[in-house]
């Protein structure tokens, strides 16, 4: 699988982020490595202390900021395709002034959010004016997934869900979170990822930590595992899904908390729509919840965004009135935790479709039964 898409996508995405920049009100978008240039040039650079910097004027032709000593990073990104005009840089010359000079002056620029202080401070004082960041106006592109990134995310869904069906060979009582989760990630690269960018193996009371990791604790018989894995698949695009499992038996209580979780997960999955506000999907998994007393159990919210960033927008939480399009890629995480003793979650990752959603994910939702 190829590490990039074709080059006309990024021809296009730049040309639909310097219209967007230009409605925005800016001159230029400033996007250093990072998601965003990953986006618009297929490029997966570094940043270091030496500025590289894709320029997108809202009028004129892009251009490439990069230091002479990093031009074979660039190479396998889409620039050389589209024909845009590099310009490097060595040691003594200042780049931020070469990125100024490309620019009108004064010039308003939105700068991608993962750009650092150490180069955001420095281009702010050359371009004379004041900067915003990008991302209200690269959001709108990169929330509405192409053909292609959908693709990417149905891979990645399957790849994770094939993760998912082998973790009987892992998960047992006796063996540590650690000694799982290293299995796990094996497992992951073995069925189609590059990487395994996050594992959760929480078990007993370390379920009750939505972010615990891995720890040297023992698993037990009898414990609930929360297990949350993913990864990158080609051309970088994230699989993540969380499955609960149980080694033995569940007791009578887990059972029934574990049942009422699984039908809000199942109320999420079934408000997504086109026109359906985020907030609403959020407010579905929680009146489940809510009904059964189980409110103050979910501590986070429904679900984030996922493409070539784990977490981005759109996300499914109170207070996001954003209405939902097709072509949205996000997850539907419900969870309950109970400090001490145990939790669960049950994560897919949705696409929106014309009527609907399509999960990726298609493992089971029940708690899982592992023997002991």
């Amino acid at each position: 699988m190829s590490s990039r898409l074709e080059s006309s996508v990024y021809g296009s995405r730049m040309k639909r982020a310097a219209a967007a920049a230009r409605s925005a009100g800016l001159h230029a978008l400033l996007i250093t490595p990072g998601p965003d240039l990953q986006y618009l040039l297929g490029s997966r650079a570094d940043s270091f202390e030496r500025l590289t910097c894709l320029v997108v004027p809202a009028d004129g032709a892009p251009v490439v900021v990069v230091p002479r000593l990093e031009l074979a990073g660039l190479r396998p990104s889409a620039a050389e395709d589209l024909g845009l005009a590099v310009h490097d840089w060595v040691d003594g010359v200042d780049p931020y002034a070469l990125v100024a000079s490309l620019l009108t002056s004064p010039a308003r620029t939105g700068i991608s959010d993962t750009m650092p202080a150490l180069h955001a401070l420095p281009l702010a004082a050359e371009c004379g004016a004041p900067q915003v960041l990008a991302t209200p106006v690269l959001r709108e592109l990169r929330m509405r997934k192409d053909s292609a990134e959908l693709d990417a995310l149905r891979r990645a869904g399957a790849a994770i869900d094939r993760v998912h069906a082998r973790m009987g060979e892992w998960l047992r009582a006796g063996r540590t979170e650690a000694e799982v989760g290293a299995d796990i990630g094996a497992a992951i690269v073995a069925e189609g990822h590059t990487a395994a960018e996050f594992i959760i193996v929480g078990s007993g009371p370390h379920g009750a930590d939505p972010h615990h990791e891995v720890s040297e604790r023992v698993i037990e018989r009898g414990d609930v595992v929360v297990v949350d894995i993913g990864g990158p698949v080609e051309p970088g695009y994230f699989s993540d899904s969380t499955r609960t499992y149980c080694l033995g038996e569940p007791a009578p209580e887990v059972a029934a908390k574990y049942a009422v979780l699984q039908r809000a997960q199942q109320a999420g999955l079934d408000a997504v729509r086109p026109g359906v506000r985020a907030e609403q999907v959020d407010a579905a998994c929680r009146e489940v919840l809510a009904a059964e007393g189980l409110a103050d159990a979910f501590v986070h919210r429904t679900g984030h965004g996922i493409g070539l960033s784990v977490h981005e927008e759109p996300y499914i939480v109170g207070g996001n009135g954003i209405e939902l399009t097709e072509g949205m890629a996000f997850s539907i995480e419900p969870g309950i935790y109970f400090a001490g003793s145990w939790g669960a979650r049950i994560e897919d990752i949705v696409l929106v479709t014309a009527d609907g959603c399509e999960p990726v994910n298609v493992r089971p939702h029940a708690l899982t039964v592992l023997p002991g």
